[in-house]
């Protein structure tokens, strides 16, 4: 089986290629590199040099014709989705609108669509379900939420099945320091340099940190269950950015004491996601916990 995986050489992505690889796939990526690396994808692995956006991608598709497609490749910062829009709506929008047509002529079995717990936006304190209401305070996660109901229509209109995994924050290993989510390799990085990690608003905010290996596994269990299922992926426990920087410092054996700056436009007070379905339907749930997940994430970082 043939799995095209775009955004490969990218943070999740190229977890998700070691998963698939590990369990007999055949993959091929398709990255911009804008924030993935080419190092991050092992040599054996076919890959295109290409936006998503580009005609070209139809040729990838004719040649290759995979049987299933994980849509990873996305404009993934906040900030830059409200400074700029336009560029934010035509790469995740427009973009995933191409992928989908390449489905869906080229006969696709299955989409896995990697989403986000941003199309929620602002909740009350409590455990996200996948029936909550939508209403993003971003354009990022007004897009990401726009290219799932894409996807719904392309299941509705043409039989191109999909999965939608709405993530709750990724962390690990290969993250940069931006982007949706981007706090943990943000703050790390800044206290294994001796910096002083910068926090926006309060830090009573929460969040829900998942693990990018947790994440990658929901990905492959995707390719076989949850078939036009929208399905949150986190662990359903909170944790404030107070409470993260506490357990950086204790990890990392150093006192943090971190500067505060007003809340930026478009951040969440509180997100927490019900884990519920993901248990039913893929049969996952996470494995690793924060503080083993930091572990794992200081240690890569010191080695670099």
């Amino acid at each position: 089986m043939k799995v095209l995986v775009t955004g490969g050489a990218g943070f999740i992505g190229s977890h998700i290629v070691e998963l698939l690889l590990g369990e007999g796939y055949e993959v091929v990526v398709i990255d911009n590199f804008l924030t993935g690396r080419k190092e991050y994808v092992p040599p054996a692995i076919k890959l295109y040099k290409m936006n998503i956006t580009s005609p070209q991608i139809e040729k990838i598709f004719a040649k290759e014709r995979p049987d299933f497609v994980m849509h990873l490749a996305a404009q993934i910062d906040v900030t830059k989705s409200i400074q700029n829009p336009v560029k934010d709506a035509e790469h995740n929008i427009l973009g995933t609108i191409r992928i989908l047509q390449c489905c869906q002529k080229f006969k696709v079995r299955k989409i896995v669509f990697s989403s986000s717990c941003a199309v929620y936006g602002e909740t009350a304190d409590s455990s996200i379900t996948e029936s909550f209401p939508i209403q993003p305070l971003s354009f990022y996660g007004l897009s990401k939420y726009m290219s799932e109901m894409y996807i719904q229509f392309f299941q509705s209109s043409y039989g191109l099945a999909f999965t939608i995994l709405r993530y709750a924050n990724v962390y690990g290993p290969r993250q940069a320091a931006t982007g949706e989510g981007g706090v943990i390799a943000t703050f790390l990085r800044k206290i294994i340099d001796g910096e002083t990690p910068v926090i926006y608003g309060s830090g009573e905010q929460t969040r829900d940190f998942v693990y990018v290996k947790d994440v990658a596994r929901a990905n492959l269990l995707s390719l076989q269950a949850g078939h036009n299922e929208i399905v949150n992926i986190g662990t359903n426990q909170k944790t404030s950015i107070n409470q993260l920087v506490h357990l950086m410092g204790q990890l990392q054996a150093v006192d943090i004491s971190p500067v505060y700056q007003a809340q930026r436009e478009g951040d969440i007070q509180n997100s927490l996601l019900n884990n519920t379905r993901a248990i039913d339907m893929l049969g996952w749930q996470p494995r690793f916990d924060l503080r083993t997940g930091l572990a794992q994430t200081g240690e890569y970082l010191q080695a670099k």
